[in-house]
């Protein structure tokens, strides 16, 4: 690597850090939120899970047209400044439903377009070959941002209480201080731009794959917490609790897990973590029959810790794309393409589920999760890299 390129490495690895203390924030805090000052019920819950994720459906568009007149860190920059509005929004411009709904929308934009970029700015910076071990790196470095953000949540609850004008504030400021560092990269400054929309049968199966990676998230996000939260009463500091000693093991699980792809392959990774997914679907449908209490309450906080440390997983799909691609111009809208895919499936499953919840209670929530799951499985094993790849490297992209 290039001075340059070890100075934005270091900048890109500051601003993920940052980046993951104001997602941490947000993620450990929002089912209590949305539960005790908000009091939306499960089917709710799930209605919310539309406008939320209505940004990711619409990732191709807004990427396509961003990209034309600025690059990837100049947008990751944006996104960040997105998250920031809608953290501030949540913590003190939010007396009503509608806007709620609007804050956390713009909050979502932002998280939505970074988790994009920021796969393509880490393959930028990696090397051919070891692109597992430095996303791996970035998720760690996001890991390690989590453990400041829900560690600041765990102080000021126990401290001022359940104030979330204070957890969002801390989670604002977090996001601006990202956008700052991810401004002053440089990577790709001089590179072509990317093509603006990409949908070709090759990439069908990473497609695929998006889409069930958003089943998966959108069950966790909405329902794997809310479990813990409206059947188990668990607190906003337990919450933040359980995400800290996650984000914890991530600091160096990720590394290790994004070496493990560049070791083992895509497809061995991913359809191992289909099956783990449904090993962890079965513990929140069964955990009180498996267990008496309070027993069953810890092996629920344990799924919930190996389902967040899991997610790390997710970018064996970015590395298994840049292996196929045909063009080094096709990976930034493809990933954009694959969030989109992702999200025509995240914005309806919740409602659903919110609904089957209500209506047959919350195991069959996660019993149809694992389920798919364990389809998912099947398909992961149809993955399959060419010997000889394109040769991409990380100036190129």
């Amino acid at each position: 690597m290039t001075n340059s390129d070890r100075s934005d490495l270091k900048k890109a690895l500051i601003a993920t850090l940052f980046f993951g203390a104001a997602g941490g924030i947000f993620t450990a805090t929002l089912n209590n939120y949305l539960s005790e000052i908000h009091n939306l019920g499960a089917e709710a819950r799930g209605w919310l899970e539309f406008p939320r994720e209505l940004p990711g459906f619409m990732m191709i568009f807004v990427t396509g047209v961003m990209l034309i007149v600025i690059r990837e860190a100049q947008l990751a920059a944006f996104a960040m400044l997105f998250t920031a509005i809608g953290a501030i929004g949540l913590g003190f411009l939010s007396p009503s439903h509608t806007l709620l709904i609007l804050w956390i929308m713009i909050w979502s934009l932002g998280d939505h377009i970074i988790f994009s970029m920021e796969a393509v700015i880490g393959l930028k910076l990696a090397t051919d070959g070891a692109e597992g071990k430095r996303l791996g790196q970035f998720g760690g470095a996001r890991n390690f941002g989590t453990i400041i953000g829900v560690g600041a949540v765990f102080v000021l609850a126990n401290i001022i209480g359940d104030a979330y004008y204070a957890f969002y504030l801390v989670a604002a400021v977090c996001g601006a201080i990202a956008g700052v560092f991810y401004l002053l990269l440089t990577v790709g400054s001089s590179d072509p731009p990317p093509r603006r929309l990409v949908l070709k049968k090759k990439y069908s199966l990473f497609y695929i794959i998006s889409a069930l990676f958003g089943i998966r998230k959108q069950i966790f996000l909405a329902f794997g917490g809310w479990v813990l939260v409206s059947i188990y009463g668990v607190q906003v500091s337990t919450v933040a609790l359980l995400y800290f000693i996650a984000a914890t093991l991530g600091v160096v699980l990720r590394p290790l897990l994004g070496e493990v792809i560049d070791w083992l392959g895509e497809r061995f990774v991913l359809s191992a973590d289909e099956l783990m997914l449904v090993i962890v679907c079965l513990c929140y449908a069964f955990a009180s029959d498996i267990l008496a209490s309070p027993y069953d309450l810890y092996l629920l906080y344990g799924a919930y810790i190996v389902d967040i440390i899991l997610f790390a997983l997710r970018v064996a799909r970015t590395t298994y794309l840049k292996k196929i691609a045909d063009d080094p111009a096709d990976i930034a809208p493809t990933i954009s393409m694959g969030i989109t895919i992702d999200h025509m499936v995240a914005m309806s499953l919740p409602i659903l589920s919110g609904y089957v919840w209500e209506e047959w209670g919350y195991r069959w929530v996660f019993i149809i999760a694992g389920s798919i799951a364990f389809a998912g499985y099947f398909v992961c094993l149809r993955i399959k890299v060419p010997e000889t790849k394109l040769d991409i490297k990380h100036s190129d992209i």
